[in-house]
């Protein structure tokens, strides 16, 4: 049976991936008490019979027991016979206190006597075990409630797939760097259209700024060292049996240089068997609600 854990930072949106795993046909349990994992792995293994061939949970900081002992934890639920997966979502610090501060509900963790970032602090460290085991970590720092169902839809439908998913994403430094980041190269060494005026209210999908960036050669040459050092490292990751290999590049903004890299990296590895995917973590970021 396929079975995945959805964990992360309370405030990080695992009430939103549930839902997603649920619509995709999933039996899907929020909060459950780390005490029953054993009784529910079991029962799973044993009685399939008018259940769905799929299962996910929540486990959030509050299962201790179970963070405590996360390899047994795992290890149990395997020898139950289930195919375990772990997707965990993270936040920066940041934006957990406005999520918070706007619903106005209580953190798990917090009490009279602690305040909220006391509270995500420890969270961060109880969670650290389930984080290392993840097979997926998605930051939903930048991230809206459609873009991650779109991200679980695309983790549940490449699982079966062979090869390390790519994930190129691109990235503004003045907005900070992608938590979730494997590899962050920095491309600010190229020219920045954003000093031409007629450029700077366009994107990196611009023909007339992809025109401006690839007419001295030294985009098309760092994208090309981009991709030799990934294509000499993929096959490792692969052997490893990695499930995302997330790419991020970053420039000023996140509007133009980035944007470029990253479309002319997904160009490229198109010729993979395994899925490539793209992100524009900031691109319009100024345009978009707070």
């Amino acid at each position: 049976m396929d079975f995945i854990i959805v964990s992360g930072m309370s405030g990080s949106g695992k009430s939103i991936a549930l839902h997603a795993l649920e619509d995709l046909g999933y039996y899907c349990i929020d909060n459950l008490p780390a005490v029953l994992l054993p009784q529910l792995s079991d029962y799973l293994g044993q009685n399939t019979e008018g259940l769905s061939d799929r299962a996910a949970v929540s486990i959030d900081s509050r299962n201790r027991q179970f963070l405590q002992a996360v390899p047994s934890s795992l290890g149990h639920l395997r020898n139950a016979g289930l195919a375990v997966r772990i997707i965990f979502l993270i936040s920066d610090d940041e934006t957990l206190v406005r999520r918070y501060s706007e619903t106005r509900r209580r953190h798990p963790l917090t009490n009279d006597t602690t305040t909220l970032i006391d509270g995500i602090i420890e969270e961060r460290r109880l969670l650290s075990p389930l984080e290392q085991d993840a097979d997926r970590r998605i930051d939903t720092t930048s991230t809206s409630p459609y873009e991650l169902r779109a991200m679980i839809r695309q983790f549940v439908s490449g699982q079966n797939q062979s090869g390390t998913t790519l994930v190129f994403k691109s990235f503004g430094f003045k907005h900070g760097t992608p938590a979730d980041a494997d590899y962050i190269f920095d491309v600010r060494c190229l020219p920045n259209p954003y000093w031409e005026t007629e450029l700077r209210d366009m994107t990196g999908l611009d023909n007339t700024v992809i025109d401006f960036l690839e007419t001295d050669g030294a985009a098309r040459e760092l994208v090309n060292q981009i991709s030799s050092f990934l294509d000499h490292w993929l096959p490792h990751y692969d052997k490893e049996s990695r499930s995302y290999l997330t790419v991020a590049l970053g420039c000023t903004g996140g509007q133009h240089r980035s944007v470029y890299v990253a479309q002319r990296l997904v160009e490229y590895f198109q010729y993979r068997d395994a899925p490539v995917q793209v992100a524009h973590r900031d691109l319009n970021v100024n345009s978009l609600p707070t």
